[in-house]
């Protein structure tokens, strides 16, 4: 079996060549974000389990992924993980699962989208977002 640790790893290698983040910003006028390495470390949830198209789960049965994260709730926070992802929804004043706290905005994303590891990397990039786990819509 292939670690997902070093799956994940690489899938973000190759999706912040390409998207422009391994370069020492996330895109915001030259805000840092994350090493690499660093941004293994956001992403609680197995990626590896997740298909080309985003989807988990036995024929029959795929469905995607949502997971969440928090944002400070200003508003370049929100328009650069707008930016990353426009189908991101936001939610002020809610904690999540994750616990965001007061000061922090609720944003919860899917897998059903095209590029959707480049997306996830290059959310797990921002300095900001320190923690990505799957939501559970309970």
């Amino acid at each position: 079996m292939r670690n997902p640790r070093s799956i994940l790893s690489a899938c973000l290698t190759l999706s912040l060549a390409f998207s422009g983040c391994g370069n020492g910003t996330d895109g915001r006028d030259g805000e840092a974000s994350k090493p690499e390495d660093q941004i293994v470390d956001v992403v609680t949830f197995d990626i590896d389990r997740i298909n080309e198209e985003g989807l988990v789960g036995p024929p029959g049965g795929l469905r995607s992924v949502t997971y969440e994260f928090c944002v400070p709730a200003d508003s370049s926070s929100m328009a650069a993980v707008r930016a990353i992802d426009p189908t991101l929804e936001l939610h002020p004043g809610a904690p999540g699962r994750i616990g965001c706290t007061d000061g922090q905005v609720l944003c919860i994303g899917h897998t059903l989208q095209p590029g959707w590891k480049a997306t996830l990397a290059r959310l797990a990039a921002l300095d900001f977002v320190t923690r990505i786990d799957e939501s559970f819509m309970e």
